[in-house]
């Protein structure tokens, strides 16, 4: 039984102690005209009667045929008699095969209420106008009936609309209106059953018995039937109910909500549509509206649905449609009550600046009104890709906040005076439905999000809510293989291109290790490796057809779950060890062949699945093409900045680097050296050996630099046979050790393609900060103080 209301409480009170007080007046005033033989009898088949009852459709009422013996007793019997009988027979009534034990307040309240009914009846019809309507005895035992039904039936509708909460007409009509004609055709038997003992005596009382059943037979079939077609009616409305619940479960899932979202939306519109006093058809259509309202996203594109930041003008645009679109596909189905309005209109504002109409105030549907709060509210307080879940009160103050401009303050007051009790009863029907759900034995998911590993095989006993994450894995992948490809074309670094890969890859299958290995000739070369080990594969080339990823790359066929330890890192060296376990390998193919493989590790053992081999194949063209495009880009890049015969950089590198070198020592104040070297001899080289041993001469040469500089140090090729060689913080000492060693290297060098001593080298030196303090003029000094230097060479050779 549902909490008494105060005005409940005050009128069962007031029927209560009217009905005693007629009963007690009854007992105390007996009348001397009471005849025990008959009375007894009356009372002992009005008990009997009492037994057969039936239930009431639509309520938790019962009825009996012991409203006959009353109207019998109004003609038959005293007051204090009719009285007795017919408040013995309602305690029978309650009591007899009762489905719940009955309360006092029950007892009491059912006893008065026949109570004040028999004595309205007895009275009418003991009354003046029962003599004046004596002529017509026909029209006043049809009035005391009429006065019997209402009186009898009218008090326990209206406690009942009390209770339940339910408009007191409508209860009435439907609830016992019906019953009506029963009430007129028993004062017809009560006449009978009155002329018959004035006949043959009251004997004549046990033919009443077959009379009781049949009525009660023909109650028990009609009723019967009633509530089969309103049992039916019901199993076809939940089924409805149910079937639109699970596609707007299914459509939500693809907007990363949940079951809570709907569940919410739900409780929260019903019972405060409910409060605000919406009729009937009015609460069906909010219903299913609550459930319905967002199926017009499915005309809005994914990745404006789940956008995580603001909508541009024309994303809000296209997400506007929505609502329209949902109206309209809603009015094809034919509901049998308005739904479609509060659809097209619960994104519509209290004052008239929304979507799509412009509706002010009381124009706007009161349920899309109350959608519009409830919406807003659930929105605030769970967590969506464009902002974080805010506590209930802090959601409900925004919205309190918005009263009379979004929102229709009347929404708003019951929504502020009931959420938190409004918020426990969905926390109630969630945990039941989790609990119903759930199988013996099997751990309930987390309720907190939606979120699904993408691919991750589901174990045996799932629960039956795993379609909605299926949805949402789906959903979610779409969305996640979306900003993947466009990541991918956004950038021609190689390294930028694999490091956003590794990082969105991680968000659809979870990795400890990737390697991206590319194809150099026979053999994979990682290129680029994180997560754990990644020292290990970083060092490692691979031989095709050995290791796992060997064995990917020239079969041109992905692995599953391969054992990580077969790599090359790990053959013969027995001491390494690792956790990884698993690896998942695929080749990825470009449009000139195998670019190379992608390999990932985990630590479980079978952590893979062929869905993870499904989503990398998806992305494998896209991937190998930007790898394709960005190895074209890298080599560009080199060639412009590399000299192609040396392999050193070239003019354009060089001032590049000079810069940076020099800003590095301004910071630092350290010194900065560089050497600008000639070749001399070179001409006579080329003209007596030829072109292609003067290019191995320069080959041996620059080859020698990059041996004798230190790994910091640079090494460029000025252009012909002029090199330079930047050397940051070398001491001067050191630096004349270094030409030293410079010119051996180019004489040997001459040596070993002329055979002769022919090749020598002229060398200028400059520093930083003492002679220059900019890259030109850095230059500058370098460059004449190697030409001084050449011509103190050619002097000394054309001495005789």
């Amino acid at each position: 039984m549902k909490p008494l209301s105060t005005i409940a409480r005050v009128y069962i009170g007031f029927v209560t102690v009217l009905g005693l007080s007629l009963i007690a007046w009854a007992v105390l005033n007996p009348e001397s005209n009471s005849h025990s033989g008959p009375f007894l009898i009356y009372l002992s088949i009005a008990m009997l009667a009492s037994t057969l009852k039936l239930s009431l459709p639509g309520i938790t009422g019962t009825l009996s045929a012991n409203f006959l013996f009353a109207l019998v007793g109004i003609l038959e019997l005293t007051f204090a008699e009719t009285i007795v009988m017919g408040c013995t027979a309602t305690l029978v009534q309650c009591y007899w095969k009762a489905k719940t034990k009955p309360k006092p307040v029950h007892i009491c309240f059912n006893i008065s209420s026949m109570a004040i009914a028999i004595a309205a009846s007895y009275f009418l019809y003991h009354s003046r106008l029962a003599q004046m309507l004596s002529a017509s005895p026909s029209l006043l035992l049809g009035l005391v009936a009429c006065t019997f039904f209402v009186t009898n039936t009218l008090p326990v509708a209206i406690v009942v609309s009390l209770v339940e909460n339910k408009p007191v007409t409508r209860l009435w009509r439907e609830c016992y209106f019906w019953s009506f004609p029963y009430y007129l055709l028993g004062a017809v038997v009560a006449r009978l059953i009155s002329a018959s003992n004035r006949q043959l005596g009251w004997e004549s009382l046990l033919l009443v018995v077959p009379v009781i059943y049949l009525t009660y037979r023909s109650y028990h079939l009609y009723l019967g039937r009633l509530e089969n077609e309103k049992s039916q009616a019901q199993a076809m409305a939940a089924l409805h109910l149910r079937t639109i619940e699970s596609l707007a479960l299914a459509i939500d899932a693809k907007d990363a909500t949940t079951h809570q979202h709907l569940l919410r939306m739900q409780v929260y519109a019903f019972e405060i549509g409910r409060e605000l006093g919406l009729t009937e058809q009015e609460m069906e259509a909010l219903r299913a509206a609550a459930i319905l309202h967002d199926v017009g996203k499915l005309a809005v594109p994914e990745h404006i649905v789940s956008k995580a930041g603001d909508f541009t003008v024309e994303e809000f645009e296209k997400m506007k449609i929505h609502s329209l679109v949902g109206a309209e596909i809603l009015d094809r189905v034919k509901f049998p009550y308005p739904i479609v309005p509060i659809v097209r209109s619960h994104h519509e504002r209290w004052d008239g600046t929304g979507y799509p109409d412009g509706l002010k105030g009381e124009r706007i549907p009161l349920g899309a009104r109350i959608l519009a709060a409830v919406d807003a509210f659930d929105a605030l307080a769970t967590h969506r890709p464009y902002h974080q879940a805010l506590s209930l009160e802090g959601a409900l103050d925004r919205i309190v906040s918005q009263s009379g401009t979004s929102f229709d303050p009347r929404v708003v007051a019951v929504l502020h005076r009931r959420y938190a009790e409004l918020e426990r009863i969905v926390r109630s029907k969630s945990n039941e439905a989790l609990a119903s759900s759930i199988k013996p034995g099997v751990r309930a998911p987390e309720a907190s999000a939606l979120h699904l590993e993408v691919g991750k095989p589901q174990a045996e006993g799932t629960t039956s809510k795993d379609f909605l994450w299926s949805i949402a894995a789906a959903r979610q992948e779409v969305q996640l293989l979306f900003e993947l490809t466009q990541d991918l074309g956004n950038s021609l670094s190689l390294n930028e291109t694999l490091s956003v890969l590794a990082a969105r890859l991680r968000k659809i299958i979870p990795y400890e290790s990737i390697a991206f290995y590319l194809l150099c000739e026979d053999r994979l070369v990682a290129e680029y490796v994180n997560g754990e080990d990644s020292e290990l594969f970083s060092a490692v080339e691979i031989p095709l057809g050995q290791g796992l990823s060997g064995w990917v790359a020239r079969s041109r066929e992905p692995i599953v779950n391969g054992n990580p330890s077969v790599e090359p890192a790990y053959l013969n060296h027995p001491a390494k060890a690792s956790t990884l376990q698993s690896a998942l390998s695929i080749p990825l193919d470009g449009l000139s062949g195998l670019v190379g493989v992608l390999t990932l590790y985990r630590r479980e053992r079978n952590a893979f699945s062929r869905d993870h081999v499904r989503i990398l194949q998806a992305i494998n063209p896209k991937l190998a093409h930007s790898i394709e495009n960005a190895l074209k880009y890298r080599q560009l890049e080199t060639s412009a900045s590399t000299d192609g015969l040396t392999g050193l950089p070239n003019a354009r590198s060089l001032f590049l680097h000079l810069e940076n070198e020099l800003a590095r020592s301004r910071r630092n104040s350290d010194s900065l050296s560089i050497l600008v070297c000639d070749l001399d001899g070179f001409k006579q080289v080329n003209d007596r050996f030829g072109h292609l041993e003067g290019n191995k001469v320069l080959t041996l040469v620059a080859s020698g630099l990059r041996t004798i500089c230190r790994p910091y140090d640079y090494v460029a090729r000025l252009g012909g046979d002029e090199f330079v060689l930047v050397l940051p913080g070398l001491q001067a000492k050191d630096l004349d050790a270094t030409i030293h060693r410079l010119l051996g290297m180019v004489v040997a060098a001459g040596r070993e393609v002329c055979g002769s001593d022919l090749l020598s080298m002229s060398v200028g030196k400059a520093s930083y900060p003492a002679d220059a303090l900019n890259a030109e003029q850095l230059l500058a000094v370098a460059d004449r103080a190697m030409y001084k230097v050449k011509r103190q060479h050619l002097r000394s050779n054309s001495e005789p």
